[in-house]
């Protein structure tokens, strides 16, 4: 059982700061999905946790089994079990797959005997095409192929604790099934530990969270079970929101006003 503290988490970018003060535990096997408006602060919680170049951390921790992850370069928080399944996946020109994953096995202490052959069944269930397993990482991919090339890779790296960062962004609905369906099944089978970012429900009509936490300006303002994304999809996040937090509506004129001069 491994467990991933984010304690008073406050962090910025280009001078700006986003997260105001975040807590939040996730547990091995558990799928925690995250949702709020553009700008809440969800891309920036990732990018602070994976430890994105860019971002300052002003107070607060970010424990993986009591590690500090914050104390860590990205690469080493990779090896400690963390794993990011990117809105926009990097293409990488020269480097395939089998590659990539070839040295990330081997800069864990895994072999990599049964690698192409692993590699090829993940692509079969997750129908991703075998074809494309010779390409350059991502390189001339769909939206649809490359969040299926992100969801192989953390099939077989089998990390402690994935950040999915819009995973649904550009899927249509066969992609996001297959997709989401084998991030779930590897929360029962190797007990992944999940924090799912989305906008929209229907990620989690196939991905089915434990937790639901809404994010508003860098706060966590609300969380419950999934009942908690049901109400924010009739109500939205301004019924979420604090006074402070409202957006600014336009005053109607009063009729008066319209002859004013």
């Amino acid at each position: 059982m491994s467990t991933l503290q984010i304690k008073g988490l406050v962090a910025s970018v280009a001078g700006k700061q986003i997260l105001n003060g975040i807590d939040l535990t996730v547990k091995s096997g558990e799928v925690h999905a995250i949702m709020g408006p553009n700008g809440a602060g969800k891309s920036t919680l990732s990018a602070v946790i994976m430890g994105k170049p860019g971002y300052e951390v002003h107070a607060g921790q970010v424990l993986l089994d009591g590690v500090d992850l914050l104390a860590l370069p990205a690469w080493q928080r990779a090896q400690a079990g963390m794993h990011l399944v990117m809105q926009y996946p990097s293409e990488v020109p020269g480097v395939g797959l089998t590659d990539m994953l070839t040295e990330a096995y081997s800069a864990r202490g895994r072999s990599t005997d049964g690698l192409a052959a692993a590699v090829a069944d993940e692509a079969e269930r997750i129908h991703f095409p075998v074809a494309l397993l010779d390409r350059s990482l991502n390189v001339d991919l769909s939206g649809g192929e490359k969040k299926r090339n992100e969801t192989l890779q953390l099939a077989l790296l089998q990390p402690k604790f994935a950040i999915l960062d819009e995973l649904d962004s550009g899927l249509d609905i066969d992609a996001l099934r297959d997709c989401s369906r084998r991030v779930e099944d590897a929360t029962n089978a190797t007990g992944l530990g999940v924090i799912a970012i989305t906008h929209y429900n229907r990620l989690l009509e196939e991905l089915h969270p434990d937790h639901v936490h809404i994010l508003v300006k860098g706060r966590i303002v609300a969380s419950g079970g999934p009942e908690l994304a049901d109400r924010l999809e009739v109500e939205g996040y301004e019924a979420f929101a604090g006074p402070d937090e409202q957006p600014v509506r336009a005053k109607k004129p009063a009729l008066d006003d319209l002859f004013a001069l």
